[in-house]
């Protein structure tokens, strides 16, 4: 099932974050602060043209147990990922 990440989310506590509209040198501290703003319960909708696998390691390292990852789809220039602060 494809997942269209230009169309908002209708999930309260679903938060979209695309990260292919945000500058290269800016991704990542986009993304941890974006994860810090979320409280328990909530989820950010990760969308992005190539698998980050470095990335989740990071994050992994960083959130520990208190994020929960979720790949929602994995086809070629087309990752979308939930991440959920546990609660």
């Amino acid at each position: 099932m494809s997942h269209d990440c230009s169309r908002p989310i209708g999930d309260a506590g679903t938060y979209a974050f695309d990260a292919r509209g945000v500058a290269k040198r800016f991704r990542h501290a986009a993304i941890f602060g974006a994860l810090s703003a979320l409280m328990p319960g909530e989820t950010m909708r990760f969308c992005n043209d190539h698998d980050p696998i470095p990335l989740l390691h990071q994050i992994g390292d960083h959130f520990g147990d208190k994020i929960k990852m979720a790949y929602i789809s994995r086809e070629p220039g087309e990752i979308v990922i939930d991440f959920l602060v546990a609660a």
